[in-house]
């Protein structure tokens, strides 16, 4: 491979997507290096592959791919993958968009150098997502850290004062070349956490994955996502995954075997919340609460969050700018928010 080569295929995968995904292909067919915008049309019962290709801008670098079935994500984007000839990947998920000049200011700071590099992101609200806002940046972009599979897997670990805020939403750019090298592809048994399972797989083999001091993503936050309504199911899957992980114990070391155990266990907490909120839907509270004495361990986290669902409609649609709800996924000193003063 041309070591100078830039080319970036932009992979999204799409399941009725039709009032977001022309936001997401224009933003993605106006980044510098992009050569390739594949979309996975995961067989939407909407008009998602019609409105993805009205935005076709006449340069050959958009292609639509359409499943007959639902596949999940994972399927979507390994299509996209086996089809792509770019040097470079990257994911966008068909709620979201990029800002302009996303992918020039990660190659930059890439430099080339590294097998992942990603960015901050915007997380915002899906009530909001058209309040008006600007990205400010002090100083130039540059390395702000450097991720290992410690740093990564810990990262992932829920914390209440950080909903959704895992390291496993980043959406990275990857080097081809090492995806092929090791044999890596997105896990197509998980429709949660496929993101997750492949940076993890990808650290293992000795990924070099920088993060930039910028911000030039912006996800929507719904509660429709998959993220937002995972079942019991695919839980039990990440769960397993950690299991596949640490039998490799020869591989880890003590402090990499460690956070996977502990994002094990905290994953296990989910699994039997949903598994206790899926039996109170099904059965009622006094069926579900028969469970409690089987889940000792997550009793805790069970009471925390069901208190903490109870509370958030409170904040849910406050106008004021204290409530407004945006907020980044790391935090990077250097980025800043600016909203417009309308409303």
């Amino acid at each position: 491979m041309n070591l100078s080569d830039r080319s970036v295929c932009v992979i999204v995968a799409a399941y009725n997507a039709q009032d977001t995904i022309e936001r997401a292909v224009s933003s993605a067919l106006q980044q510098e290096h992009v050569r390739e915008v594949v979309v996975v049309d995961d067989a939407s019962q909407d008009q998602t592959s019609t409105r993805a290709l009205s935005r076709d801008d006449g340069s050959g670098r958009l292609a639509i791919v359409t499943f007959a079935e639902n596949r999940g994500p994972a399927a979507a984007r390994n299509a996209a993958l086996e089809r792509s000839q770019s040097a470079y990947v990257c994911t966008l998920d068909a709620d979201d968009y990029f800002l302009p000049d996303r992918i020039s200011s990660l190659m930059r700071v890439g430099d080339l150098s590294w097998d992942m590099i990603a960015d901050d992101i915007l997380i915002a609200p899906e009530h909001l997502q058209h309040r008006e806002f600007s990205i400010v940046t002090a100083g130039p972009p540059r390395l702000s850290k450097a991720l290992d599979v410690e740093s990564f897997v810990r990262g992932n670990i829920s914390r209440p004062d950080r909903p959704r805020g895992e390291l496993g939403f980043l959406k990275p750019i990857i080097r081809r070349s090492f995806l092929h090298q090791h044999g890596l592809k997105y896990d197509e048994r998980l429709r949660l956490g496929e993101d997750f399972a492949l940076y993890t797989r990808s650290l293992l083999a000795g990924a070099r994955f920088g993060i930039a001091s910028t911000c030039g993503y912006v996800a929507i936050e719904r509660s429709s996502s998959i993220s937002a309504r995972h079942s019991a199911r695919d839980l039990a899957l990440l769960a397993a995954l950690d299991d596949e992980y640490l039998k490799n114990e020869s591989r880890l070391s003590s402090r990499e075997r460690t956070a996977l155990a502990s994002h094990r266990k905290a994953t296990v907490r989910k699994y039997d919340y949903r598994r206790l909120l899926d039996r109170k839907k099904t059965h009622g509270w006094q069926a579900a609460l028969t469970l409690v004495p089987t889940m000792p361990a997550s009793v805790p986290y069970i009471a925390a969050e069901t208190v903490r669902a109870k509370m958030s409609w409170l904040f849910e649609h406050r106008d004021d700018d204290v409530f407004l709800g945006f907020r980044f996924l790391l935090g990077i000193p250097e980025v800043q928010l600016q909203l417009s003063t309308a409303k």
